[in-house]
């Protein structure tokens, strides 16, 4: 199924459209709940289980989403991106499943784990610098040599209709009314998707996004009214370390209610929990907005509260705890 080309952020059909072509690329994600961490929460709280995706990660909604739009000589060409891990995979895996190559920029620091499944998506590997200007020129100079598509982590309105579906399918297994939909943020294409799935599905949820205070950029720029860096990207939550795209930065200008920030010990010790009362796989990065619900208890204290649980691509030699 060819979806059509967006020009602008995705609206309700758009989403529903995309949801029913990724519907054959994708699982259908379990929703968990824990009555141990309500109890600890004071919460009720509905994890989206994104860990158990293709390629294991919801990055799949948004790479399927891309790839369906590109037209047959499109895909001969291939498609390219730049991603620390589970973008990649998903793009190389979408061009696995519609028989076209893929190459993939990753930083030299990329998890181990992460490029060995994107090459074994069949994808073409290439390293640089990590550094976002490094992998934006070495970027440049595969799409010259190979005139592949370049298909965007999160600045891309095919990305963010698919990363919405995720939250879709939270509102509608959730078997409740939410409160509140939080999801972390890095580039923003999960928070800006799930902001325009909780506004067009389920308008009396507010979305919060989750952010570490060590690249807090996206909290600041939520305050500040543009996009703001940041001097390090020292966390462990590797997939957040990216900075806001202008279209990812739009949307949730306009739908995010707030964007609150966790220290790293904090997101350590949510990690644990989840491992220890959920009992499964999850990556750092997954454990940020449950790491903001037990930082701010006055928030969310007798909330229902759908968080989504982005992956489960850790590598197992180097948990924190």
């Amino acid at each position: 199924m060819l979806l059509p080309k967006l020009s602008a952020a995705p609206a309700k059909e758009d989403i529903v459209l995309t949801h029913q072509a990724i519907g054959p690329y994708i699982h259908r994600t379990p929703v968990l709940t824990s009555a141990s961490l309500n109890a600890i929460t004071g919460a009720s709280l509905f994890f989206k289980c994104e860990n158990f995706q293709k390629i294991g990660a919801f990055k799949m909604r948004g790479g399927a989403s891309a790839a369906l739009r590109l037209n047959a000589q499109e895909l001969a060409c291939g498609l390219a991106t730049h991603s620390s891990g589970n973008h990649a995979q998903a793009v190389a895996r979408a061009a696995q499943l519609l028989g076209a190559p893929a190459y993939i920029v990753m930083p030299e620091n990329a998890p181990a784990p992460k490029v060995a499944a994107t090459r074994g998506y069949g994808a073409e590997v290439v390293f640089c610098a990590p550094t976002p200007e490094a992998r934006e020129q070495k970027l440049e100079e595969v799409v010259a040599r190979t005139g592949a598509t370049f298909i965007h982590p999160y600045n891309d309105w095919h990305v963010i209709a698919g990363q919405a579906t995720a939250a879709v399918e939270l509102i509608e297994d959730a078997g409740a009314q939410l409160d509140i939909i939080m999801a972390p943020v890095g580039g923003g294409g999960l928070l800006s998707g799930t902001a325009l799935a909780a506004r067009y599905f389920s308008p009396g949820a507010r979305t919060f996004g989750a952010e570490p205070e060590r690249v807090d950029d996206a909290s600041r720029a939520f305050r500040s009214g543009h996009i703001e860096k940041n001097a390090s990207t020292d966390t462990i939550a590797d997939g957040l370390r990216t900075p806001l795209g202008e279209k990812t930065f739009a949307i949730i200008r306009e739908n995010v209610d707030d964007i609150l920030t966790v220290s790293e010990e904090a997101i350590i010790e949510a990690m644990r929990l989840i491992y220890e009362r959920l009992k499964i796989v999850i990556e750092p990065s997954c454990a940020v907005p449950f790491a903001v619900v037990l930082a701010y208890p006055e928030r969310f204290q007798g909330q229902k509260v759908g968080l989504i649980l982005t992956g489960g691509n850790v590598d197992l030699g180097k948990l924190p705890f």
